[in-house]
């Protein structure tokens, strides 16, 4: 098996990379070579003796392996090349190994052999968001409010980089022990400020009026699909949707509902305007978030204190300044329990 990895090191290891952030906070990069990762498998059920599979798309599958525990996303060559992804797979991986923030999946480092690309990813035991927003239909507001606030945090560290996402929505949110992870980089763009990129990409209840009317799109676009993501957590449906992808465009070019984030001029979206993301951080939805303590969660208890990638420091009750009746625990830990 030929193994490597898709930039620079030896082959068939996890190297180190340059970061986005504090020189005290380096990515841990475990010596872990494609050989030595065993799958997980499930021991009982009806899968029992099935590889646990966490996700699956066009591109191929993310299993569970096991040196430690990572999920490692799996993607076939030949998918690569007919979809013309190679330069998407490209900045996936480079912005993942450059990201070091706790509501980014942590990156441990890439492989190939003959027919697939790896990505070894930190494992977020909670499951995409989708699947446990599919299973309560809905969220109460407090919940969708924490989540809000993790991917706000997601988007603020990525737009100071010259990075927007693109791609926003719940199938692409992890869930790890205290915060909402973004995963999923294959239609992230670097951009300068005041730049704008004219490509077409994303998912169609999702997607902002600029990019369908081909009028150049830049960070904006996040906060419209920002305001989606609220509006599905809410409930339970994106608020224009369609099993025909046209009448869901008509729809996002006739109207919108979350007015701030949806506002059909991209200067005058919540998020973009002067006072930047911090006009969200503001906005009185989000008064029962303490950010002071997601900063913490970033940095550790004090300025350059080391974290992993990933890893909250008390992150998700800390986050919330007020009580969350009648819950014993808050919403978003209860969704976890059965794990």
């Amino acid at each position: 098996m030929e193994t490597g990895t898709l930039g620079a090191g030896s082959a068939g290891q996890c190297t180190s990379h340059r970061s986005w952030g504090s020189p005290h906070l380096p990515q841990p990069c475990p010596a872990v070579q494609l050989e030595e990762l065993a799958a997980v498998h499930y021991e009982e059920g009806q899968k029992q003796g099935q590889r646990v599979v966490l996700g699956t798309g066009g591109f191929g599958r993310v299993e569970l392996v096991r040196a430690q525990l990572f999920a490692l996303k799996r993607i076939r060559k030949d998918w690569v090349v007919r979809t013309r992804q190679q330069e998407h797979m490209l900045t996936e991986r480079r912005v993942l190994a450059r990201s070091r923030c706790p509501f980014i999946v942590g990156f441990f480092g890439s492989f190939r052999d003959a027919q697939h690309i790896y990505l070894l990813l930190e494992f977020c035991q909670g499951g995409e968001l989708w699947t446990k927003l599919r299973e309560v239909r809905c969220f109460e507001e407090p919940l969708a409010v924490f989540c809000s606030a993790c991917v706000v945090e997601g988007l603020e560290y990525l737009h100071g980089h010259g990075i927007v996402y693109r791609d926003l929505k719940p199938e692409n949110l992890m869930l790890d022990q205290a915060a909402v992870l973004q995963v999923d980089f294959g239609f992230a763009k670097e951009l300068e400020r005041g730049e704008k990129t004219f490509s077409f990409c994303g998912t169609p209840e999702y997607l902002a009026p600029e990019m369908l009317c081909h009028e150049g799109h830049d960070f904006a676009v996040d906060f419209w699909m920002l305001g989606i993501l609220v509006f599905e957590m809410l409930v339970g449906r994106p608020p224009f949707h369609s099993t025909d992808p046209q009448k869901i465009y008509s729809r996002i070019l006739d109207g919108c509902l979350l007015s701030h984030c949806q506002a059909l001029r991209p200067g005058q979206r919540l998020g973009n305007t002067a006072s930047g993301i911090r006009g969200i951080k503001k906005h009185r939805w989000f008064g029962a978030i303490r950010w002071k303590a997601a900063e913490k969660a970033m940095w550790g208890t004090e300025p350059g204190s080391p974290t992993g990638p990933g890893h909250c420091v008390s992150t998700g009750p800390s986050m919330l300044s007020i009580p969350i009746p009648p819950h014993p625990v808050p919403p978003y830990l209860s969704l976890l329990a059965d794990l």
